[in-house]
């Protein structure tokens, strides 16, 4: 990855991370948990979602650690409260999977925008921000907390798993790193095979 098409990289990661966040506090609301709304994080205004750490040291860090092969941004968590939720069970689900269908719409949308168009000079960034929103949503649908498809997890484990969760809450995070330095490349394909259906 040249340095232009790192720094439109990152410029579209962090938007696109923000528009995640979001999606989970905007399906929170619908589903009868106000928290996100009152906390002033129902808004795609940047400044209440950045997070010194997430969203801008840690994917340089990464960026320089991987080499340029693994760029990775976060904003800072929408809460909510899933006690709120109507659907005990899969509410938790359904908010846990609106940030990545957040991001897979918006890879779907401009992906469709540069089938349409004839190649030029924005081809390629549009092809970055495709790029960037399929690898937000795979990356984050890796059933390791925090991410979000923790949340489907734990919703399909039957109730005997109580250890599985709680092992998985206590040493979540560290597993995530050791996915991300030494495992990523498992769901890389399935990144780059999604990323060549959407634009042809």
């Amino acid at each position: 990855m040249d340095f232009v098409s790192l720094l439109f990289y990152f410029v579209i990661i962090i938007p696109s991370s923000i528009i995640h966040e979001y999606a989970h506090g905007w399906v929170a609301d619908m589903l009868g948990d106000p928290t996100a709304r009152y906390a002033g994080r129902l808004t795609i205004d940047p400044r209440p979602h950045i997070d010194l750490w997430g969203t801008l040291l840690m994917p340089l860090l990464l960026f320089i650690a991987t080499s340029g092969r693994f760029i990775f941004a976060y904003a800072k968590p929408v809460p909510y409260n899933p006690y709120n939720l109507k659907d005990q069970k899969w509410g938790p689900v359904w908010v846990g999977l609106a940030g990545p269908m957040a991001n897979f719409l918006l890879a779907a949308a401009f992906a469709l925008v540069l089938r349409l168009m004839p190649y030029n000079a924005i081809s390629e960034f549009l092809a970055i921000i495709v790029y960037a929103n399929i690898m937000l949503m795979v990356f984050n649908l890796v059933p390791i907390p925090p991410l979000d498809g923790s949340k489907l997890l734990y919703a399909l484990l039957p109730d005997s798993a109580y250890k599985v969760r709680q092992f998985l809450n206590q040493y979540g995070f560290m597993i995530l790193l050791f996915f991300v330095f030494f495992m990523f490349e498992l769901i890389r394909p399935i990144i780059e095979g999604l990323f060549k259906l959407l634009v042809g």
